[in-house]
C-alpha cells in the first residue's frame, strides 16, 4: 500500500530500494542549498583576489607593494596546498565523516580570511592564503560527497547540474562583490567578506545536514596517502615555477615535475598491490571515468588559461574598472547557471558523449573567436563569446562529473568528488603556468623592440617593463606624453600574445573533444551495471 510519503520520491523509486533515509530525502533542497553556499564561500574568494591584485600592488597604505612575483605567490600558496591535499581530505571524509571534515574546512578557511585581511607585508599574505587553500581543500570534496549521500542515483545528474549551476553563480558574485568592495573599503574586505557567509553556512551544516562515512573503511594507508601528498606538491609547483620561469626545461622545473609524477607512479603501484587501498587504481581501466576526469582536466586547462589573460584584456587594454570587469564576465557565469542544471535534459535525449563532444567543441569555437578580438572590437562581441562559452561548459561540467561519481559505491564518495577536484585543479593549474608563460614569451618578443627604442632606459628597466603589460603601461605613464606611442605598442602586443594563446587553449578544447567523442559512454545508462553493483553492496552494508 501507498504511503502519503511515496508522492514525494523520485519516480521509479520505492521505499523499499531507496538508499537515502526518508527525514533526509524529505531536505535534500534545503541541504544541496547548504552545500552550494559552502561552495560559494571557496570560488568567490578565488574569483575576488583576481581582481584585487592591482590594488595589492600598489604601496602602503592603499595596498601591501607586492611585487609581480609576490602576487603570483599568493594565488600560488593557496593552489600548492589545495591541490595536495585534496585526495587526501576525500580519503578523510569517507573514513571521519564528510559533515565533520566540511566544518573543519570552513572553520580552517574563515580564520585564514581573517589573517589574510589583516596581513602587513606580502610575505603574511601568502602564508595566510595557503591557510586558506588548506581550509579550502577540506570544503571543495565534502560538499560533492555529501550531495552524492543525501539524492537518489536519478536525482543525482539534476542535482550535480545545480551545483556545477553555483560554480557558475561564484563566478559571477566574485568580480562584482570584489569591485564594489574595492569602490568603498580597503584591500584587505575581499578576504573579510568570507567570514560572515561561513559563520551562516556553519550554523546551516550543524542544524541541516546529516553527516555520512564509509562504514567499512578498512585500514589505514598512511605510505599511499603521503605518496598522494608529496607527488601531487611536486607536480605542481614544478608547474608553477615552470610558467612563473616563462621556461619548463629548467632544470629545478624538470627535476621537480619529473618527482612530482615518478611519486604518483610510485603511489599507483603501490595501491596495486597492497590490499586496502586508499584508490582502486582499477577505476582507471574503466573508459568511462577516465575519459571524464580527463575531460575535466583538459577543459579547465583550457578555460583557466584564457581566463588569465582575459582580465588583463579588459582592464589593462579596454581600461574597465575592477567591477565593469566583474560585470562584463556575467554572460560566461549566467550561461553556466541557466543550462547546468538542465544539462541533464539533453544528455537523457542525446547521450553524455554526444553533448560533452559539442560542449568541448563549443568551448573550442570561442577560444578560436578571441581571434576576433583587438583594441577597439565592439565590447558585445567578447560577450558573445563568453555566453557561448558557459553554455559549452554547462554541458560539460555535469555529465562528466556524473561519470565519475556513479562510478564509484556511495561509501567512496569522498574519494571520487576528490579525484573530480584534482584533476580539475591540476589542469586549471597547468593551463594557467603553459598558457600563461607562452603569452608572456610572445608579448616580450613582441614588446622588445618599442621598449629598446626608449632612449636612457638601463636594462633592468627595460627587462622589468618587458615582463608585463602592466609593468610596460607603468613606464609608459612615467614618459608622460612621449610613452602614448608605447603604450600603443604595449596593447598591440599584447593582443596578439592573446590571439597565440587563444590559439592553444582552442587547440587543448579540440584534444579534450576527442577523447569524450573516442571513450566517454554514449548514455548515462552505460555505466548503469556498475552503479547497480555499488547499490547493492549499499544494501549489503546496511543488512
Amino acid at each position: 500500500m501507498a504511503s502519503a510519503s511515496d508522492a514525494s520520491e523520485p519516480s521509479g523509486i520505492s521505499g523499499a530500494s531507496r538508499h537515502v533515509p526518508e527525514h533526509v530525502h524529505r531536505r535534500r533542497w534545503a541541504i544541496l542549498s547548504v552545500l552550494m553556499l559552502s561552495l560559494l564561500i571557496v570560488v568567490l574568494d578565488n574569483s575576488i583576489l583576481n581582481v584585487a591584485m592591482k590594488t595589492i600592488a600598489t604601496p602602503a597604505p592603499a595596498g601591501l607593494g607586492a611585487t609581480q612575483s609576490q602576487l603570483e605567490w599568493a594565488i600560488n600558496s593557496y593552489t600548492l596546498v589545495f591541490a595536495g591535499l585534496l585526495f587526501t581530505s576525500g580519503l578523510l571524509g569517507d573514513r571521519l565523516g564528510r559533515k565533520k571534515v566540511l566544518l573543519f574546512g570552513l572553520v580552517v578557511f574563515g580564520i585564514g580570511s581573517v589573517l589574510a585581511a589583516v596581513s602587513g607585508s606580502p610575505g603574511q599574505l601568502i602564508a595566510f592564503r595557503a591557510v586558506m587553500g588548506l581550509g579550502g581543500a577540506f570544503v571543495m570534496p565534502a560538499t560533492l560527497a555529501v550531495l552524492m549521500n543525501v539524492f537518489e542515483r536519478d536525482e543525482q545528474p539534476k542535482a550535480i547540474g545545480i551545483w556545477a549551476g553555483g560554480v557558475g553563480l561564484a563566478i559571477a558574485i566574485g568580480p562584482i562583490a570584489g569591485g564594489l568592495l574595492l569602490d568603498h573599503f580597503w584591500w584587505g574586505s575581499v578576504f573579510l567578506v568570507n567570514v560572515p557567509i561561513v559563520l551562516v553556512a556553519l550554523v546551516a551544516i550543524l542544524l541541516l545536514v546529516p553527516d555520512s562515512r564509509d562504514p567499512r573503511p578498512g585500514k589505514l594507508d598512511p605510505v599511499g596517502v603521503l605518496l598522494s601528498v608529496v607527488g601531487l606538491v611536486l607536480l605542481v609547483y614544478g608547474i608553477i615555477k615552470g610558467g612563473q620561469l616563462a621556461d619548463f626545461t629548467d632544470p629545478q622545473v624538470l627535476g621537480t615535475v619529473l618527482g612530482g609524477v615518478l611519486v604518483l607512479v610510485g603511489f599507483v603501484l603501490y595501491e596495486k598491490r597492497i590490499d586496502h587501498p586508499s584508490i582502486d587504481v582499477s577505476l582507471f581501466r574503466k573508459p568511462a571515468f577516465s575519459a571524464a576526469v580527463g575531460a575535466i582536466a583538459l577543459v579547465f586547462f583550457a578555460l583557466m588559461g584564457v581566463t588569465f589573460f582575459v582580465v588583463f584584456y579588459i582592464q589593462s587594454v579596454r581600461g574597465f574598472t575592477p567591477l565593469q570587469a566583474g560585470l562584463l564576465i556575467l554572460p560566461l557565469a549566467a550561461a553556466q547557471m541557466i543550462f547546468a542544471p538542465r544539462a541533464r535534459l539533453v544528455v537523457d535525449r542525446f547521450g553524455s558523449r554526444a553533448v560533452c563532444t559539442v560542449g568541448m567543441l563549443l568551448v573550442a569555437v570561442t577560444m578560436a573567436g578571441f581571434l576576433l578580438l583587438d583594441t577597439g572590437t565592439p565590447i558585445w562581441v567578447l560577450e558573445v563569446l563568453f555566453f557561448i562559452q558557459g553554455t559549452g561548459m554547462a554541458h560539460i561540467m555535469p555529465p562528466v562529473t556524473v561519470s565519475v561519481m556513479q562510478s564509484l559505491p556511495r561509501e567512496k564518495a569522498g574519494s571520487g568528488s576528490a579525484l573530480n577536484n584534482t584533476f580539475r585543479q591540476v589542469g586549471g593549474t597547468l593551463g594557467v603556468a603553459v598558457l600563461g608563460s607562452l603569452l608572456s614569451t610572445v608579448y616580450r618578443d613582441g614588446i622588445e623592440g618599442a621598449l629598446n627604442s626608449v632612449p636612457g632606459l638601463p636594462d633592468g628597466a627595460r627587462h622589468a617593463a618587458g615582463e608585463s603589460i602592466e609593468a610596460t603601461l607603468g613606464l609608459a605613464r612615467q614618459l608622460g606624453p612621449a610613452g602614448k606611442a608605447l603604450a600603443d605598442e604595449a596593447n598591440g602586443a599584447f593582443v596578439h600574445a592573446m590571439h597565440v594563446t587563444a590559439l592553444g587553449s582552442a587547440g587543448v578544447a579540440v584534444l579534450g573533444a576527442v577523447v569524450v567523442a573516442a571513450f566517454l559512454p554514449g548514455r548515462m545508462g552505460a555505466g548503469a551495471h556498475g552503479a547497480d553493483r555499488a547499490d547493492r553492496d549499499e544494501a549489503k552494508v546496511r543488512t
